[in-house]
């Protein structure tokens, strides 16, 4: 693809020569036939001495003689130049005559489905889904069009999925949620009988589980993003365009609004609320309802400002005991010593 043709594409302006790409990479081991981005100031060293044969990078970093893609907004600009030269995953088209597909299942006739998936009772697959291998639909799901599901996905009874959602390989969402009621004679399951509900454009990472509502649905809004190894439990409703990173865990009935922000293990109790734009910071337990606009961090949580005070004072404990140690001393020696007139 000729310079001019991507930057044509992806609405830009380049400067420079017209040079054909044949892919991307970073500056630091691109080649003549590569576009590579500069995202970060931090990189600016790597500019002058890369091999790439044109720069993605801000007007301002433009080098004359060197072929340049003019970036406004650098890392959604790339991100749309990637686009043009990703390779999608995948190498079938049509029905493998190796799945198995239940006579009430109803699947639009170009969907593509690998060996050895599974789609059971009354499920509905939409146009111009893609299921992999060892995928397993169970009855009466529904499969928004162009979803795609990598391998070893679960679907469990039940469950619908929007438009254009994209499962990677070992999620399964609709197992049981996790509820139990005490007797004398042990743990009784309390059956899930509910659902989970995902909606258009969600993407879900690896190995993640969303189990299904004890009644009514587990929810996730519109184009919210899940990654690996994520936890969300019976009953969650998430709202649209949430960031959920790897290895958070929600616990049931819990309320998202739009646009929250879960950095990496967080972790939410049952039953509380975040507001819209909330922002959870890395490995922070929230344990109460948080407004619209939060930023927290901490375990328990806390306002981000109070967090940045308390990251800061913890490393001098020590020497603070330290201090007041000598200075428990010293008093105790100054009540210990005679009068003096």
């Amino acid at each position: 693809m000729l310079l001019s043709e991507v930057a044509g594409k992806v609405g830009l302006t380049f400067s420079g020569h017209d040079i054909e790409l044949l892919g991307v990479n970073t500056l630091a081991v691109a080649g003549p036939g590569d576009i590579a981005p500069l995202l970060s100031r931090k990189y600016l060293p790597q500019l002058g001495a890369t091999q790439a044969g044109a720069v993605l990078c801000e007007e301002q970093h433009a080098l004359e003689g060197r072929s340049c893609l003019i970036a406004k907004n650098p890392k959604l600009d790339w991100a749309r130049v990637v686009t043009l030269f990703a390779k999608p995953q995948g190498c079938l088209t049509g029905v493998s005559p190796q799945a198995f597909i239940h006579p009430e299942a109803q699947v639009a006739q170009d969907v593509t489905v690998y060996p050895f998936a599974f789609i059971g009772a009354r499920a509905a697959i939409g146009a111009g889904a893609t299921l992999f291998p060892g995928v397993y639909v169970g009855e009466d799901c529904q499969i928004g069009a162009r979803a795609t599901l990598y391998p070893n996905c679960v679907l469990m009874a039940g469950t619908v999925l929007g438009e254009g959602v994209t499962i990677h390989a070992g999620a399964v969402l609709g197992s049981d949620g996790y509820g139990y009621a005490q007797s004398p004679s042990g743990h009784v399951k309390v059956p899930q009988v509910g659902n989970v509900v995902i909606g258009r454009d969600v993407e879900i990472g690896a190995n993640t589980a969303i189990d299904r509502a004890a009644l009514e649905s587990t929810r996730v809004g519109d184009g919210t993003k899940i990654d690996n190894l994520v936890q969300i439990a019976h009953n969650v409703e998430t709202g649209r365009h949430c960031l959920i990173i790897s290895q958070v865990g929600i616990a049931g009935s819990t309320k998202l609004g739009n646009g929250v922000v879960l950095a990496g293990q967080a972790g939410l109790r049952d039953n509380i609320s975040l507001g819209d734009g909330v922002q959870v910071a890395a490995q922070s337990g929230v344990g109460h309802d948080l407004p619209a606009g939060f930023l927290a961090g901490g375990s328990p949580s806390m306002d981000a400002g109070t967090y940045l005070k308390v990251s800061l004072i913890l490393p001098k404990l020590p020497e603070l005991m330290r201090r007041v140690k000598r200075l428990e001393k010293a008093l105790e020696a100054a009540d210990k010593e005679p009068d003096r007139e």
